[in-house]
């Protein structure tokens, strides 16, 4: 079950696919952030497409 999601430490924002190509962009609420099932994808993930400003972190939602 997913339950990793990455989140901007700079603006608060979460990572999503964009529903028209499903590249990550970034969203503000929980609901609509893309909720990942192991830290490794969330990592590559930040990896590929987050620019270092965002200071990225990874969110456990089972420890919410």
């Amino acid at each position: 079950m997913p339950r990793y999601v990455v989140q901007s430490s700079f603006t608060g924002a979460f990572l999503a696919p964009d529903p028209d190509d499903g590249q990550p962009r970034w969203v503000m609420l929980l609901r609509d952030a893309f909720a990942l099932g192991d830290l490794e994808t969330a990592a590559e993930m930040i990896a590929d497409h987050v620019d270092p400003f965002h200071r990225a972190q990874i969110v456990d939602l089972e420890g919410i």
